[in-house]
């Protein structure tokens, strides 16, 4: 069989009714065929994908070029910006002699285009958009793994989460978790501590030194208020990019800062079935930083979540290194893969090529572990589920040029689009309300039992015109009102990752 006809046969398993991603064209024994179109159907991009490979071999680009087309298809898309090289995509592409023969092999119109970029940083550190999590909103879970926290600790820190609500503590930032464990490891709260039950002193006091540690690390210009709302993220053709700045030194607190977002996503998103298209496509970069020493209950929450939000429309692609970085039962729900080249130096390099190769389907036209370890820069081995539901065939790939700019735009561009960004407005000044710390501080918290407290009643109320009003104005009632009101404030129910649901 020629080339041709090989190219075309494995061409013919990507053929789209709806809108498609266009990664690139097909190659076969070192030749491109530019009319073997490899597409990635929009349909499905909310089953998910992996795009994977060895550093330099093009990942960057590939996200690059999927952010693009999904924009220009009206699909909102979050992209974790670690170096500041997907600033890029607010500017045009610069053509030249290697985009243009690029643009050529695939059979691509490449023209330079600039798309809509709203820039967001994790925290006030960095150039975009501060955007924060309260403390009680994050929860225990997700919390736990950006302090590095063990089981035992993990479940304490749990139980001091749900004193706390009961108790309508508000924990906004990290002062008012410190604040709360102060409390329950002093002389004065030795009683509450005892009631929680389970809960010692010595692991307080480790989770404690804990959230100092991360305080010192400047963990607290992230946790407050006011917090990001998930449906700025949802603008339609918009491109956030969340660029990491000075956080970059601590990728426990930006990975699960993304997957707090993911729990949000879920909870604030009604049910939307099969679409034409996603609502979202979210990129976990990084993807390894997940998974690293996380804990049992943490792994099955990923797990859950990506079960899950596949029915809100929203896909989420992790982008890593190898695709043994991700778990086994994670990595079944990735319907699209894009692995870039792997490196086979070592015994583990090889044995994760091995394993990688066990996750494509059979092909006739490629000898895979070969095939991973030839692959030149913006070269990728692709299989995706096809409109009808199911994988197509595995393809060589030469991906498409991005039409944006490959490169970054520069921290002082970033930060001037980000002050005249319309989000800037809401998000820029951090609030500080009145919150644990300060009732603490203050010995005002209410009382958990949500009984209302005995206040001096006026002369019985005559039955009379105007007697409802004062009936509702009585101290006993508006007592009572109060304690209830306290109640409900106080009532806080948590989903995934024991993140906080919001009262609608």
């Amino acid at each position: 069989m020629l080339n041709v006809d090989k190219a075309q046969e494995i061409a013919a398993g990507y053929v789209t009714e709806g809108q498609a991603v266009r990664l690139g064209s097909v190659v076969v024994d070192g030749q491109v065929d530019a009319s073997a179109v490899i597409k990635l159907p929009l349909a499905t991009l909310n089953r998910h994908g992996l795009v994977a490979g060895a550093t330099g071999t093009g990942k960057t680009k590939t996200l690059q070029l999927i952010a693009e087309q999904c924009a220009a298809a009206g699909v909102p898309v979050l992209l974790a910006d670690i170096k500041g090289d997907l600033s890029g995509l607010a500017r045009a592409g610069e053509a030249g002699d290697k985009v243009a023969k690029r643009a050529k092999e695939t059979g691509d119109d490449w023209q330079p285009t600039a798309f809509p970029v709203q820039s967001i940083s994790l925290g006030t550190g960095g150039p975009g958009v501060p955007v924060r999590a309260t403390i009680t909103s994050f929860g225990p879970i997700l919390l736990s793994k950006v302090l590095g926290l063990n089981d035992t600790q993990e479940a304490t820190l749990g139980l001091i989460f749900h004193w706390a609500d009961q108790r309508g503590l508000a924990l906004l930032d990290l002062k008012d978790l410190r604040s709360v464990i102060s409390h329950l490891t002093s002389d004065e709260g030795k009683a509450d501590l005892k009631q929680l039950g389970g809960v010692s002193a010595s692991t307080a006091g480790v989770i404690l030194r804990s959230l100092s540690n991360l305080e010192a690390q400047g963990g607290d210009e992230f946790f407050g208020e006011p917090e990001l709302a998930v449906a700025d993220l949802l603008k339609a053709g918009t491109i956030s990019l969340l660029e990491v700045g000075e956080l970059h030194n601590k990728p426990a607190l930006f990975s699960t800062f993304l997957m707090w977002l993911l729990a949000e996503l879920f909870q604030e998103l009604p049910e939307a079935g099969d679409l034409d298209k996603p609502k979202l496509v979210f990129v976990l970069d990084e993807a390894h930083l997940l998974f690293s020493d996380a804990s049992k209950a943490f792994l099955e929450q990923i797990e859950q979540t990506v079960k899950l939000i596949r029915s809100k429309g929203v896909g989420v692609f992790f982008c890593t290194q190898l695709p043994t970085d991700i778990p086994n039962a994670v990595l079944s729900q990735l319907g699209a893969r894009i692995q870039h080249a792997l490196r086979a130096f070592t015994p583990d390099d090889q044995k994760a090529l091995a394993q990688t190769v066990k996750t494509y389907p059979t092909t006739k036209h490629y000898e895979l572990d070969k095939a991973l370890t030839s692959l030149g820069t913006g070269e990728a081995i692709v299989t995706v589920l096809s409109e009808r539901g199911a994988p197509t065939p595995v393809a060589w790939t030469r991906l498409r040029a991005p039409r944006s700019l490959m490169g970054t735009i520069g921290v002082d561009a970033i930060r001037e689009a980000a002050k005249a960004s319309e989000l800037h407005a809401k998000y820029a000044e951090t609030i500080d309300r009145e919150s644990a710390y300060e009732k603490l501080a203050a010995k005002v918290a209410p009382p958990p039992s949500g009984q209302p407290q005995e206040e001096p009643q006026g002369e019985p109320q005559k039955d009379e015109p105007g007697a409802l009003e004062k009936v509702l104005t009585s101290a006993p009632v508006k007592s009572f009102l109060r304690s209830a009101a306290s109640a409900l404030g106080r009532e806080i129910t948590r989903g995934l990752f024991g993140t906080a649901k919001r009262r609608r």
